[in-house]
């Protein structure tokens, strides 16, 4: 015995409108659009009040169609961020490879003075004033007036330091050949150092087995250092109080990036 339940309207949302089609609706501020539609909708479905529907579920409420400006504006941050990214890496860094490739680190014959870079040496000096903040040389020496900066403090500073520009000499070495050959640093890399002689020649000096010396002022001499265009063949160091340091090549083996980062250990050694 089959018992059949109550039945049931259903409704179709694609039903066309009830006004029919082709006909010209009208709609004003007593009888919108929206109530109506709804009502003349769900009139069919004797399951649901048409007026308590709207009333419920439709009125007052609102629909969002395209996105708030505050989050196209982030959408366009995003994107025009990713655009100039895309770009940076399109551009990218030259690789050491590549540099060597194109020669970017060989000197033309013309280019191969050491009167050329006697200016990058100077700069290398101001810049060692600022970085160890050396003293202003006193007109007249007085017993306040300490003779030598802290050196416990100018370590740190100087393993850390940029020696482009830095005049430094071999007075040790496993190959006697190296002993004695000094002239400013043109390139430094992991394992050598690329120096200018006054000879205008270019060696390449490998920092292990080798100890090396260099000096830098013992007090600041920026405002004494003449302008850059003007070319002096006089190392200011040979005229003014300055201080020697020893560097130890095998403990050096790091590039400059790197050494910047890099926590250093006292440590005492007697190798080379």
């Amino acid at each position: 015995m089959d018992i059949a339940g109550p039945s049931k309207t259903t409704l179709n949302p694609y039903q066309p409108f009830l006004n029919g089609k082709n006909t010209r609706l009208k709609f004003t501020s007593k009888s919108p659009f929206t109530p109506q539609f709804v009502e003349t909708q769900l009139q069919k479905s004797s399951n649901l009040d048409p007026k308590a529907l709207y009333e419920n579920r439709v009125k007052g409420k609102h629909l969002i169609l395209e996105t708030s400006t505050r989050s196209r504006k982030e959408n366009e941050e995003r994107q025009l961020q990713r655009a100039k990214e895309r770009e940076r890496k399109k551009l990218g860094g030259m690789g050491r490879k590549e540099a060597a490739f194109t020669g970017m680190w060989k000197l033309e014959k013309e280019q191969t003075k050491y009167r050329l870079f006697i200016p990058l040496h100077q700069l290398w000096l101001g810049y060692m004033s600022e970085l160890l903040g050396l003293w202003k040389a006193p007109e007249q020496q007085t017993a306040s007036m300490p003779t030598m900066p802290n050196s416990a403090g100018m370590h740190a500073k100087l393993v850390k330091a940029d020696f482009h520009g830095s005049i430094i000499s071999v007075k040790q070495s496993k190959n006697p050949c190296l002993v004695g050959v000094k002239g400013i640093v043109i390139l430094e890399t992991e394992n050598a150092f690329r120096i200018i002689t006054k000879n205008d020649q270019v060696k390449l000096i490998p920092k292990r087995n080798s100890i090396f010396t260099f000096s830098i002022p013992l007090y600041d001499i920026r405002s004494n250092l003449p302008k850059t265009d003007e070319i002096s063949d006089v190392d200011p160091l040979d005229t003014i109080p300055k201080m020697e340091f020893e560097l130890y090549g095998n403990q050096f083996c790091f590039r400059s990036a790197d050494r910047a980062s890099k926590k250093f250990k006292a440590k005492e050694t007697i190798e080379l």
